[in-house]
């Protein structure tokens, strides 16, 4: 996890223009660079690093002698970068798994590099001998890139949209920022003077599909056929390969354990992989809430399971209310359900990065989207409807949960790991017949549940507990987390703003008190930035005002765990 950022053509001074770089600097607490572009005056690339692979080569942007015309900046991860060093009989000058993107394109071009990169990625790459930048970004949009690009051909690159909101170029109008499309590469030409033009932008890897690196993957061909016992196999098989390949790291490892099925998951198979690989040291989980909210109860009977070094961090729902500022601000988003959750997972962030040495932190995101574990997909019309839900969710997640995700911990420093949205597992899982995904029995991701049943992996009562969501479990059963955040926030915003919400925010009006808040928070940090983000996170097929499960009627508590 670092932070990058690149100008290609600026008109402005880059020493003021760097300023904005620094914005980003708690995505990389280790060391920062500023460099320009031999013969290109006016380009210059920004790096906030977090050493977690590498630590004497690692700096950015990358260049090796091999390839003196090549400009590497990314962030992410790569973990086939070995297997991909074998196959092709690379020579590596240094262990940074990002050296990997310098060969693959060489050797094949842009497209096929992309696409066989196993990992979460964005990259900056630049080719002065072609005259050519690159920019791409992994199959979900776990690593944020965002771009500026104006009439004329000036580029602005960053990880975050806030380092580029105050660069300056000469046009009348703010350019508007963007992100990049996840699973997709864009090309540009670059001109002598340091201006771009974009020639090119394509799509490398759709979810749905088997990914082209699986061919070298270290786990051999699974048994095919959807039998039960040979699609729970696979399933534990690849949940498992995903876990192991993302050790990768000269960093501790921790895990956010929420005590729902997903993080348990994650928790239990990282901890018996953890002492499979000798890792010197214990696994730490770490959970939060209030002292009798029902995750803080099942994660530390799933911690005593199975036997990780557990953190409790209590929070008051006033402390949770005064981050709400910072937390939008990092997020970039007003969305209600994205901001609801990210303040527990912010603020357990903090108290990692202050209390604990771990850095690589493991959770559960994208299980919900991939196994159609949403309390709503109960009331989907039938199974295909379902599957084509469940594929726009995972497209759809570099603008809620996976932009959750990556902001809370980045604001700390830390380097997050998804296993759950590990390519090869995603395009198995979707590709089993909709029947197979849909609730069963009354109970969302039946499938997934079973495919780990007496196995002892975690507790019987987790593997069954049923979906609640991190922004609802953080506080007791009795008064939800929102509950406590729109009483505060009835007294903040008044009913004649509320009135006249639809003309002071025309795009996306607020609905609540609570949704007026968070957006008016988000336009005195980003005015005029409102388009960045088309919808609000809503459940479907039910005429739901609020994203909170418990606001449904097919809601029914649990029993406390």
């Amino acid at each position: 996890m670092c932070g990058i950022w690149a100008l290609f053509g600026s008109d402005e001074c880059l020493s003021v223009q760097v300023t904005s770089a620094m914005r980003i600097a708690h995505r990389g607490p280790d060391a920062f660079r500023f460099e320009n572009v031999n013969g290109f005056t006016n380009c210059c690339f920004g790096f906030h690093r977090l050493a977690v692979v590498d630590q004497l080569y690692g700096m950015q942007p990358l260049r090796i002698k091999r390839f003196p015309f090549l400009w590497l900046c990314y962030n992410g991860e790569i973990y086939n970068h070995h297997t991909l060093r074998k196959q092709f009989d690379f020579e590596h000058q240094t262990g940074v798994d990002g050296e990997i993107l310098l060969h693959l394109y060489d050797r094949f071009g842009i497209q096929k590099m992309a696409s066989l990169l196993d990992g979460v990625f964005a990259f900056i790459l630049l080719d002065t001998a072609n005259k050519k930048v690159f920019v791409g970004r992994d199959t979900y949009g776990v690593r944020p890139l965002f771009k500026l690009l104006t009439d004329d051909g000036f580029l602005a690159l960053c990880s975050e949209a806030k380092g580029l909101t105050e660069i300056t170029h000469a046009m009348s109008s703010p350019a508007s920022i963007e992100p990049l499309l996840p699973g997709h590469f864009e090309v540009f030409d670059l001109k002598q003077g340091g201006k771009v033009r974009s020639v090119q932008m394509e799509a490398f890897h759709c979810c749905t599909k088997e990914p082209a690196h699986a061919v070298y993957d270290t786990v051999e061909t699974l048994p095919t056929g959807f039998d039960e016992e040979t699609v729970k196999s696979n399933i534990r098989t690849l949940f498992e390969n995903a876990v192991r390949k993302r050790l990768m790291a000269q960093r501790r490892i921790g895990c956010l354990l929420s005590g729902g099925l997903d993080s348990s998951l994650v928790a239990a198979t990282l901890v018996k992989l953890a002492k499979e690989e000798k890792l010197q040291y214990p696994i730490q989980t770490f959970s939060i809430g209030s002292e009798d909210s029902p995750d803080v109860i099942a994660a530390r009977k799933v911690a005593a399971h199975i036997g990780s070094e557990h953190h409790e961090v209590n929070f008051s729902a006033e402390e949770g209310i005064q981050a709400v500022e910072d937390v939008i601000f990092h997020l970039e988003t007003y969305d209600i359900t994205t901001v609801r959750a990210s303040v527990g997972m912010y603020l357990v962030s903090k108290y990692i990065r202050e209390k604990s040495d771990s850095v690589v932190i493991f959770s559960g995101e994208g299980s919900d989207e991939l196994t159609q574990g949403y309390i709503y997909f109960h009331k989907a019309p039938s199974p295909r409807v379902a599957a084509e839900d469940s594929v726009r969710l995972m497209k759809e997640l570099y603008l809620f949960d996976v932009l959750r995700a990556d902001r809370t911990t980045a604001a700390h420093g830390l380097e997050l790991r998804v296993p759950f949205l590990d390519h090869r597992f995603t395009a198995y899982y979707l590709s089993l017949p909709d029947d197979m995904r849909v609730p069963k029995h009354g109970v969302e991701k039946h499938l997934l549940r079973d495919s780990f049943r007496d196995l002892n992996l975690i507790p019987d009562e987790i593997l069954w507990r049923r979906k609640e969501a991190f922004s609802d479990g953080m506080m007791s059963v009795k008064k939800s987390w929102y509950i406590h955040l729109q009483e505060h926030l009835e007294s903040m915003v008044n009913d004649d703003q509320m009135e006249k919400a639809p003309r002071t925010f025309p795009h996306m009006p607020p609905r609540s008190k609570e949704a007026f808040y968070y957006r008016q928070v988000f336009e005195q940090r980003f005015p005029g930035r409102a388009q960045w983000l088309s919808h609000y996170w809503m459940p479907r097929w039910t005429d739901a005002t609020d994203p909170s499960a418990r606001t449904l009627a097919i809601y029914t508590p649990d029993k406390e765990p």
